[in-house]
């Protein structure tokens, strides 16, 4: 089902939650209204792409029929890959061209607002909703005219792949969330992850926060909650390498002032003005580390060897070595601060904190932080 050469790894596309739920509720309503289940389906995706799917579990249980597509994310590291996406449609009469898309076990539900999602729905995202409704609707064909239908989707084990995710913090209990405005998942885009970040902080100033953390994994996260232990928890939003996505839904939305929590390699990335500062997406620019350890007092050798270093922890325990250390650090937060501020729109202030490998704060610039 996914797209490029199985030998070109990494580089497999894959489809969303959203696409493959809509493909399950697609082959089920053809279950319901034939008389037989197929086994493949072509669904259209959001993004006007034909795409076929096999279909697994067909069952019609007389009052409905049940069918299930299993999610393949590609290359992309997602924790949904393997997850089987069901759909159960039955008829509802007296309802005539009406669908009504319903979240069974599995499916998160929506518990505070900010998400773009009404309060005690499940989490199925506008677009994805949409592609569903429009591929039940393609295959029911002319059952509309008498009837109604009725399609629940779940995810067998989505309680605990929500653990995975952000769901829990953004306030979605109960199972992941029906996701993607494509259909497309692009290797190592992460596209579900971004799309929970730029949710999270809606629902952050949804909540009357307009000062967040964003940091960039559990640790930085940890020191930011240990530091502010006096901010509500969904205020520490993990962007991980979204830094682009981050900060300009804080502009969209609002935000007064982020505190960027990150250690050495990201803030590197971040001071080169990179949007995603994953390691497969821009080469680390180590002549710039090298400025800095110059900036920072370091010798013209040990400059030199830092230019050829290949990395910031290499650098950092050089520098440290001498006893520069925390002067590198400052060196490391000015730059991200810097790197940063084509994002800085409106009225939004910025403070990042620079912290070392074991998770202590080292330096930090830009506006005062508390």
């Amino acid at each position: 089902m996914s797209r490029g050469s199985p030998g070109e790894r990494g580089r497999r596309t894959g489809w969303t939650t959203g696409a493959c739920a809509a493909a399950a509720a697609r082959a089920a309503t053809l279950g319901l209204c034939t008389g037989v289940i197929p086994n493949e389906v072509t669904t259209r995706l959001p993004n006007g792409w034909e795409v076929t799917f096999a279909v697994v579990d067909g069952v019609d249980d007389g009052d409905g029929v049940r069918a299930a597509v299993i999610k393949d994310a590609g290359d992309d590291p997602d924790c949904t890959h393997g997850a089987h996406l069901v759909a159960r449609v039955r008829k509802r009469p007296h309802q005539a061209g009406i669908i009504t898309i319903e979240p069974g076990q599995g499916v998160g539900r929506v518990t505070r607002p900010g998400l773009g999602l009404e309060v005690g729905l499940g989490a199925i995202n506008p677009v994805p909703r949409e592609n569903i409704i429009a591929n039940v609707a393609a295959a029911a064909g002319d059952w509309l005219l008498t009837h109604g239908l009725e399609v629940t989707i779940s995810v067998p084990g989505g309680e605990s792949l929500a653990l995975k995710t952000l769901n829990p913090r953004l306030g979605i209990l109960g199972g992941i969330s029906i996701l993607g405005t494509t259909g497309v998942v692009y290797p190592y885009s992460t596209s579900a992850f971004k799309a929970a970040v730029v949710q999270a902080i809606g629902g952050a100033v949804a909540a009357g926060r307009d000062t967040i953390a964003l940091t960039t994994g559990r640790r930085t996260e940890r020191f930011a909650m240990q530091h502010l232990p006096y901010w509500p928890e969904w205020s520490f939003i993990q962007m991980g390498d979204f830094v682009g996505a981050a900060l300009d839904s804080a502009v969209y939305h609002g935000v007064r002032q982020v505190v960027v929590v990150a250690m050495g390699g990201k803030l590197a990335k971040m001071a080169q003005g990179i949007a995603n500062t994953h390691a497969h997406k821009t080469a680390l620019d180590l002549n710039r580390v090298a400025q800095w350890a110059r900036n920072a007092g370091a010798a013209p050798d040990l400059v030199a060897g830092i230019a050829r270093g290949g990395t910031v922890r290499f650098a950092v325990e050089q520098m440290t070595a001498v006893g520069l250390e925390t002067e590198f650090y400052r060196e490391l937060a000015l730059g991200a601060l810097d790197g940063i501020g084509p994002w800085l729109r409106g009225d939004l202030r910025a403070t990042v904190l620079a912290l070392d490998f074991t998770g202590g704060l080292k330096a930090w610039a830009g506006a005062a932080w508390s």
